[in-house]
Formats: C-alpha cells, sequence, structure tokens
C-alpha cells in the first residue's frame, strides 16, 4: 500500500511539472501568434486610420448593380443605395464597398461610364452620410480615379493588379490602401481555368507577385490586403481547401480579407439558393477571424459581426466599436 501510494505522489509530481511545462509552451505560442499578426498596427485609409489587430474588420457590401448574384443590387437608385449604406454602417461596417459592375461567374462587362454613373453618386453620397472608409470595387482605372476624385479611401482589385497595373499606382498618389483578390481569367471565363496542382501555394504565389506590383508603384507594402478570391476561378473542393487553409497565407505577411459571404459553393455544400445561406456564411466566417483575416467582407453585416464579436471573444480579442471620426487608430 505505502509502494502503491509512493507511485502514485511520482504521478502527481510529475503530471504538475507537465503541465508547467505545457503552460510555458501556451505562453510561447500566444507570444508567437501575437507576433505574427499583421505587421502594420492600422490601415491608414487617406486619413481615415483603422486599427488592425485589435479585432475584426467588417467590410459591407453595397452593390449597386441590377445583376448582383447576391439580389440586393441597387442600380439607378442612388438614394435607395446611400440608405442601405447608411443602414450597413449603423449594423457594424467597419468599411463599405462599392461596386458597379458584377463579378460572379458568367457576368457580362459594363463600359467605364456606365460603371461610374453607378458608383460616382453614391460615393458622394454617401462621404456626407457615413462615418467609415469607402472602397471602390473595381478592375478599371479610370473608374478608380473617379471614385477616389469623388472621396473614396481604398480600392478593391479583383484582378489583383494582373491586369490593370496602374490601378496601383492611382492608389499610391491617393494613399489609398488597395486590395488585391486572386483569381485567374474573366467572369466568363474563370470558371474554366479552376485547375490547381496546390490551390494554396498557387493562390499565395500569385498574390505575392500582386503584392510586388503594388509595392513598385508605390503603394506602402502595409497598405496591400491580400483576398485568396475564394469562388474566382476555384471549384467547391478548391473553396474547401482554402478555407482549411487560410493560416498559410499569413506566410506572406500581409493584412487579410476573406470574402464567402452568400458565395455559391456554400449553397452547394449545403443544397440551399442564395436567400438561405446565413448559417452557412457565418460557419465560414468564423473560421476565417479564427484562422487570422483581418477583414471580413459581408451582406449581412448584423449578423456578421455578431459571429466576429463572439469569434474574436474567444480568441481573446477586446471587442469594441472604433469611433466614427477620423484618425481613429491614434
Amino acid at each position: 500500500m505505502e509502494g502503491q501510494i509512493e507511485a502514485i505522489g511520482r504521478i502527481v509530481s510529475r503530471a504538475s511539472r507537465l503541465r508547467q511545462e505545457l503552460d510555458g509552451l501556451n505562453n510561447d505560442l500566444a507570444h508567437l501568434g501575437a507576433t505574427s499578426q499583421t505587421p502594420s498596427r492600422h490601415l491608414d485609409c487617406r486619413g481615415f486610420l483603422l486599427p488592425l489587430g485589435r479585432r475584426t474588420l467588417i467590410m459591407g457590401v453595397l452593390n449597386v448593380t441590377p445583376d448582383s448574384f447576391a439580389g440586393d443590387g441597387t442600380a439607378g437608385d442612388p438614394d435607395r443605395a446611400i440608405q442601405v449604406g447608411r443602414r450597413l454602417v449603423e449594423e457594424g461596417a467597419d468599411i463599405l464597398d462599392i461596386g458597379g459592375e458584377s463579378t460572379r461567374p458568367g457576368a457580362k462587362p459594363v463600359s467605364a461610364d456606365e460603371e461610374k454613373r453607378r458608383v460616382v453618386p453614391v460615393i458622394e453620397g454617401l462621404m456626407t452620410e457615413v462615418m467609415a472608409p469607402i472602397s471602390v470595387d473595381t478592375t478599371k482605372p479610370e473608374v478608380a480615379r473617379a471614385a477616389l476624385e469623388a472621396g473614396a479611401q481604398i480600392v478593391n482589385d479583383v484582378n489583383g493588379l494582373q491586369v490593370h497595373p496602374e490601378l496601383a499606382r492611382l492608389a499610391a498618389e491617393s494613399r489609398a490602401p488597395i486590395i488585391v483578390m486572386h483569381t485567374r481569367g474573366t467572369p466568363e471565363t474563370m470558371m474554366k481555368l479552376a485547375d490547381y496542382d496546390d490551390v494554396v501555394a498557387e493562390v499565395i504565389e500569385s498574390l505575392a507577385k500582386s503584392v510586388e506590383i503594388a509595392c513598385a508603384a508605390g503603394v506602402l507594402r502595409d497598405q496591400v490586403i491580400v483576398d485568396p478570391g475564394i469562388g474566382f476561378a476555384k471549384t467547391v473542393d478548391n473553396n474547401l481547401e482554402i478555407m482549411r487553409r487560410l493560416g498559410e497565407l499569413k506566410a506572406l505577411g500581409q493584412p487579410t480579407l476573406v470574402g464567402t459571404s452568400r458565395k455559391s459553393f456554400i449553397g452547394q455544400v449545403l443544397d440551399l439558393d442564395v436567400s438561405h445561406r446565413l448559417e452557412g456564411t457565418a460557419a465560414t466566417v468564423a473560421l476565417a477571424i479564427s484562422q487570422g483575416a483581418d477583414i471580413v467582407r459581408v451582406h449581412d453585416v448584423k449578423a456578421m459581426t455578431r459571429v466576429a464579436r463572439m469569434t474574436d471573444s474567444i480568441l481573446g480579442r477586446e471587442w469594441r466599436q472604433f469611433s466614427r471620426a477620423k484618425d481613429v487608430g491614434s
């Protein structure tokens, strides 16, 4: 009996030492995670500073198109679009992303003049209505220029500067951050080009090229945001693989944006049409945040703000609404 007690004592003592070692390892990992966060402490959106790393930033989608895949387009009605944008900010959007041309698979292109006609009045109207940076979602330099002149503070290029690299120069001249997304081909051809040996490695390689194009044009490196392009030139399996391995994008050292909201891979997994993908979107948003996404681009801002807040809280981040004023990061 005495021998058994001694043995139990040795086991308890050893378990205590192992626990201390594990606690130390966890502290080391936490420190490593903190030091591997996005190198910039904020995005400088032409004087509107958005802190990075404190909590997840919410980008609200504002489509001013007649053919949005999500069925939320407001083309031809700037007043309604401005009203929607104001509501999205009230619901928690830190950034508004305004697009005047659908980029869904199979979408037809529109002229630069038509795209400007759709987005510029909305940007001008929102500049006096909301205190949140406005991103222009466009692939055309002339549209980006007009949007920046109207007051837009971020450029979002789904082609990752690999079709029109001059977008980077416009961003640099305006001191605007730029989002570079991975895709292949055009909306009409992209789904014929979803053939990869290693989709994550190839996405990272392409985004690294996009970052270098931006920096060569004068954009500060920590103002280049990378987006893996979920749903763009990618099969369902490709999208799921990227979601599983999102953390690998941190190797680029850039702020990361992930846009999964209402996308078709969610519908195909769950066998649901676009109007019933809220829960599937919520799952992808939570996973993206847990793997290091700095910004999530969403349609359902109120619901996804709650998802982000809960996920951030689990990860030990302090959630608070940023001040609706310029220089909020100072």
